[in-house]
Parts: C-alpha cells; sequence; structure tokens
C-alpha cells in the first residue's frame, strides 16, 4: 500500500479518480451474491424506512466466521457504475486473495414519509450521521444489522468489523467505532464531515484527550473540498489525523486535489480495503 506521501502529489483528474482494473468485472472472478431489502421497524429512529444491501462472496464458508464491513449510504457503495462499485471490488480482491472473507453491508439513511398529498419524503440523514453519540451505532447493532444478515456467520472480533462512509456518512462511521470500539476495530471515511453540523468538530480535541481505542482509521479528503459556514473540511480532516497520530493511533490520512466527491475515495478503495485488512489471514 502507498503511503501518504505517496498520494499527496495526485493531480485533479477525472482519469486519475477513475475507477481502475480492481473496480471493472474481470474474466474467470466468482461472483458474490448481492441481495437487498428494507427496513421499516425502527425504535431508535422511529417513522424512518430504509433500503440495505448484504453481499455474500463467493468464497464464503458458512463454518467460517466472516469478516464484516458496513457502508453508510450503501446505495452508492452499491451501485453497479458509481465510483465505488464495491461488490465487484471484493470479488477480485478475494478471487486474488488479497484480503480475507469478508460480508458487505450497505445502508441507506432513514427517510420519513410526508404527511401532505405530493410532499417528499424527509431525510433524517444528517440527524442519524452527523449527530454524536451511540444514537447510530445502538441502530446497527441491535436493529439493522440482526435483520440483514439473519442465518451469516460473521466474526465477533471487532479486529475483523469495518465501518465506512463518504461525507457526512464519513463522520458517521467513526462515531459508531469511536462509541463501539468493542464491536468495531477498522474505520474508512472518506471527505469526513468532522465539523460543526451537529458538534463534530469537537473529534480532535476528544481523540487526544480520551483513552486511546483500539482503532485502525484511514481517512481521505481533497484540498478543494468544503468550506462553508460549517467549517473547512480539509483542515478538519488534517487536525484528525494529527490528533490521531499524537495518540499513536494505527491511520492514514490520503489528501488529494478532489473536491467533495466520492471519486478519489473509489479509485483508492482496493487499496484502502488492502491496507485495512493487512494483518488479518486470508482466504
Amino acid at each position: 500500500t502507498r503511503l501518504v506521501s505517496d498520494w499527496s502529489s495526485d493531480v485533479c483528474s477525472s482519469d486519475l479518480y477513475a475507477p481502475g482494473p480492481d473496480a471493472q468485472p474481470q474474466p474467470g472472478v466468482p461472483r458474490g451474491q448481492v441481495r437487498q431489502g428494507t427496513f421499516t421497524s425502527s425504535r431508535i429512529f422511529p417513522g424512518t424506512t430504509r433500503d440495505w444491501w448484504v453481499y455474500v462472496p463467493a468464497q464464503y464458508d458458512p463454518a467460517r466466521p466472516a469478516c464484516l464491513l458496513v457502508c453508510f449510504d450503501g446505495g452508492g457503495f452499491f451501485h453497479p457504475t458509481g465510483a465505488f462499485r464495491l461488490p465487484v471490488v471484493l470479488d477480485n480482491l478475494l478471487a486474488r486473495r488479497e484480503i480475507p472473507v469478508t460480508i458487505a453491508v450497505g445502508v441507506n439513511p432513514g427517510v420519513v414519509a410526508p404527511t401532505l398529498p405530493g410532499a417528499k419524503p424527509r431525510s433524517n440523514r444528517s440527524f442519524e450521521y452527523d449527530s454524536l453519540g451511540d444514537a447510530n451505532a445502538r441502530f446497527l447493532l441491535e436493529e439493522l444489522l440482526p435483520a440483514a444478515t439473519t442465518g451469516l456467520n460473521i466474526t465477533i472480533d471487532p479486529a475483523g468489523r469495518a465501518v465506512a462512509g463518504n461525507s457526512s456518512g464519513g463522520i458517521a462511521a467513526f462515531t459508531v467505532a469511536w462509541e463501539r470500539p468493542d464491536q468495531f476495530g477498522k474505520v474508512i471515511s472518506h471527505i469526513g464531515s468532522f465539523t460543526n453540523i451537529r458538534g463534530g468538530h469537537v473529534y480532535p480535541a476528544l481523540v487526544r484527550q480520551a483513552e486511546k481505542k483500539p482503532l485502525r482509521i484511514f481517512l481521505q479528503d481533497g484540498v478543494n473540498d468544503l468550506d462553508n459556514l460549517h467549517g473547512h473540511w480539509p483542515l478538519a480532516n488534517q487536525d484528525l489525523a494529527a490528533a490521531l497520530k499524537y495518540k499513536g493511533y494505527d491511520h492514514q490520512l490520503v489528501l488529494g486535489e478532489g473536491g467533495h466527491s466520492g471519486r478519489h475515495g473509489g479509485a483508492l478503495l482496493p487499496d484502502t480495503l488492502r491496507w485495512l485488512w493487512r494483518d488479518r489471514p486470508k482466504p
């Protein structure tokens, strides 16, 4: 895996940040299965409904616990022609035995049905993703994952369980692991909103002052990311990375030239997964 210094010289280019060969279907590569559902009965976020996806690799053996990757804004991660194309990436990396057998769960933020005729559903995304605290972690652990992964053998070792997201989903991923490091030991945050939308700007100080937690954290952002009334995204991610370095966390910050987009994070995803799972047993 390349180090931060190798990526920081990247130039802003749609070709550079386009999905690479690992995100393209390759001949002879076994394909995992994707199933989809809708979750409608949340007690933690009452009145919301949301779609979810589960990827089960061809190499999955029910007798052996698989690793877990949970992705917020899951529809984007699972989109077949999007920036991430997660099922194809996992197919290719698993076929070459570069990562452990991993079940991936994608979950969208909740929406609340309109009360007036012709009105649009109300998104619950910012409340769920940008808020600090353990509500989103409890939603995953108590409600969504038991429903979406019924019958699947998933490791209970937090070092084998990761959570990922982009923008508000990026801070949501960090929050889940921060609140429940006993359940999730790995984080992927692309263009993470560690800014003052709902108080997330405090994380660098919290990281510096709290006891170190058993987390491995990957951060990505671009120097042309957002700068608005909530804060400055590139500086916020660099501030968090500096706090993680100060506390001795196993982490990476990849800072490119892009803006508030998933393209760079998507282009990095195969290498990110190799780095994230580098010390787990391979199939």
